[in-house]
């Protein structure tokens, strides 16, 4: 379970494919602190450490995580937000989120407005996933509030404290990130869909 709240960025240091696996390693201020069997979101994609040596640590994704994520889109050097799983009996500053994708988007506009940025993101409607208004979305692992809900898109507009501190700042027109919609609203779209 995490929060959404971006702890820190880590930077992939080597990709090694095995089979169907891709074998990730990241560069983190945090894994000092991290250990073994740890769950770790990756640009919101929930991971398990494998290996650590030195402040670099390894994780594995498998080809479901590859198809369904960006994950296999990073290459040496990418920047990845990172959380580490929330602390029961802290406070939850973003929104419940599991750090399970359910699709991918594409960034399609990026505008810098006053003192922030709103950044409008499209997905492919097929999967019938929804967002509602002023609801909470995953984008890359950031907890975020809707604006502008439409049948596939939704913009987010985003503080200059989140664009400084998450890969936000590399986001540019046709850049594709993972979204996790809001686990309440999934069940509640599921419930529905199974009454009627």
């Amino acid at each position: 379970m995490f929060t959404g709240i971006i702890e820190t960025l880590g930077k992939v240091t080597n990709l090694v494919t095995e089979k169907d696996n891709l074998h990730i390693t990241i560069e983190s201020e945090i894994t000092h602190e991290l250990k073994i069997d740890q769950s770790v979101a990756h640009n919101g994609v929930c991971l398990t450490v494998v290996a650590i040596d030195n402040n670099q640590y390894t994780v594995t994704a498998i080809k479901e995580t590859l198809d369904k994520t960006n994950i296999g889109n990073l290459i040496i050097d990418s920047t990845v937000n990172l959380e580490r799983a929330m602390k029961l009996g802290e406070r939850l500053d973003g929104h419940i989120v599991q750090g399970h994708v359910d699709q991918t988007a594409t960034c399609i506009d990026v505008k810098e407005t006053e003192g922030s940025w709103l950044f409008t993101f499209e997905y492919d409607p097929k999967l019938n996933n929804v967002t509602i208004e002023k609801g909470s979305i995953t984008v890359n692992g950031v907890s975020l509030t809707v604006v502008n809900s439409q049948k596939n898109s939704f913009s987010v507009a985003i503080i200059p404290y989140t664009f400084e501190h998450t890969n936000f700042k590399t986001f540019k027109v046709g850049t594709v990130v993972n979204l996790e919609f809001d686990v309440i609203g999934k069940y509640v779209k599921r419930l529905t869909e199974l009454s009627a």
